[in-house]
């Protein structure tokens, strides 16, 4: 396979995870207290979202690589 054809499938595949999920999220363990050996944590979920412009970009950009790898043979 040739290198065009790798990352054109890989633009496809993260744009329709970007249409299907939106977004992900992750947790953060932060250290609210922590004095002598009593230690406090809170876990703080963030959540990142995925524009739907950055994924339509990525699908139609690996669309069009796609395509032109797919034409120079």
């Amino acid at each position: 396979m040739k290198p065009g054809t790798i990352i054109g499938i890989i633009l496809i595949a993260l744009g329709v995870a970007g249409f299907a999920l939106g977004g992900f999220s992750f947790t953060k363990r932060e250290k609210v207290l922590d004095v002598g050996p009593i230690e406090a944590t809170a876990d703080d979920k963030k959540t990142v979202p995925i524009p739907p412009l950055l994924a339509g970009l990525a699908l139609v950009s690996g669309v069009v690589l796609l395509a032109a790898s797919a034409r120079k043979t």
